[in-house]
């Protein structure tokens, strides 16, 4: 996927209508001691989020491990109940719901697991396993479920042939295209894809990626992709979302993100990225970020990326950064950001 550097980066998507909102979503998971289990603390894997997402784009989040990304998936599918903030989708409050209500929506909202291994059921047949949706949902097709599980599987590149086949029987691609296939079962509105071509072969991530991008394109799926390769998200990507212990740092679109990144987090994690040019790989100087990422138990006060970031002085210790809007459609939480425009310098200045 590293190709895709030296490709002319496409334009994004125009913004089209609304399908979810996310406004100040948190999770603390509480940490419990002694007989009476009383609560210590917490750990607080998302503190504060706020974002939306629209019909037919694909939104990636991006961070070092143990930033709650995979947490906050979790919380958009409703897998984990938030402990604050509102999940909006299509104009509804899912935040709280029951697991009785969260039913019919689940047919909306489908997640693709990281884990091709772990996901599916070494129990079952590949049948069972893309059937199981139809059952649950107690959705009758006009063919029959065999019929419509065939058509799945021939739809993400296997043969119909692989029905009472077992997982164990497949490569790790093709378990994750079971995977996708059980996904696209009810025809979601809204897929939550969990790094899902980190454990696979380099040789076989391209053509994971392709067949989501192809799905996407034939029913106008929306994504939300949580990933750590950052060629890859390039590829995918409308906008992408920085995630730092629990929080968003800067959201833009791909294109400005990439080209010119305001928050100084993601300034060091795109000098990282690979790039196949070795004149062009001369002039870019790679930022090594001093000390480890702190704890999510006891984050920093204020900015939390202070620690680590050689740009940080005392307001960033006392004051935290609001995420606000730099430059159109480009928003960053930072004091002292990066490649500011010039009509906003002085007003950046000011608010400081």
């Amino acid at each position: 996927m590293t190709s895709a550097e030296t490709e002319p980066a496409a334009p994004a998507k125009p913004l089209g209508e609304e399908l979810l909102s996310v406004s100040k979503l948190t999770k603390h998971f509480p940490i419990r001691q002694g007989l009476l289990q009383r609560q210590v603390g917490a750990v607080q894997a998302v503190d504060g989020l706020d974002f939306t997402v629209t019909k037919g784009e694909t939104l990636s989040l991006v961070g070092e491990s143990g930033c709650g990304k995979t947490t906050t998936g979790r919380l958009l599918t409703r897998l984990l109940a938030p402990t604050d903030g509102k999940i909006i989708f299509e104009g509804r409050d899912i935040s709280h719901l029951s697991e009785g209500k969260m039913r019919p929506l689940r047919k909306d909202v489908q997640m693709i697991f990281q884990d091709p291994y772990g996901s599916l059921n070494p129990r079952h047949t590949v049948g069972k396993i893309v059937g199981a949706p139809f059952k649950l949902q107690n959705v009758k097709t006009e063919n029959g479920t065999k019929k419509a599980v065939q058509e799945l599987l021939e739809l993400v590149g296997l043969s119909p042939e692989h029905y009472n086949r077992y997982p164990h029987e497949f490569s790790g691609g093709q378990r994750q295209r079971i995977g996708i296939a059980r996904t696209l079962a009810l025809r979601p509105k809204l897929i939550v894809a969990d790094e899902p071509v980190s454990a696979l072969d380099v040789s076989i991530q391209a053509q994971v990626v392709n067949l989501l991008e192809d799905l996407q394109e034939e029913f106008d799926l929306t994504y939300v992709m949580i990933a750590h390769d950052l060629s890859v998200v390039r590829h995918v990507s409308d906008r992408v979302a920085v995630m730092y212990l629990g929080k968003i740092v800067e959201i833009a679109d791909r294109v400005s993100l990439y080209e010119k990144p305001m928050h100084p987090y993601t300034v060091a994690l795109l000098s990282a990225v690979p790039i196949p040019d070795t004149k062009r790989k001369g002039k870019r100087e790679r930022i090594r970020l001093q000390g480890d990422v702190p704890s999510p138990i006891n984050p920093p006060p204020a900015c939390r990326f202070h620690t680590r970031c050689w740009k940080a002085q005392d307001i960033c210790k006392t004051v935290e950064p609001p995420l606000l809007e730099l430059a159109p459609g480009h928003q960053a939480a930072c004091h002292f950001p990066e490649n500011l425009p010039a009509a906003t310098t002085a007003k950046a200045t000011t608010a400081d």
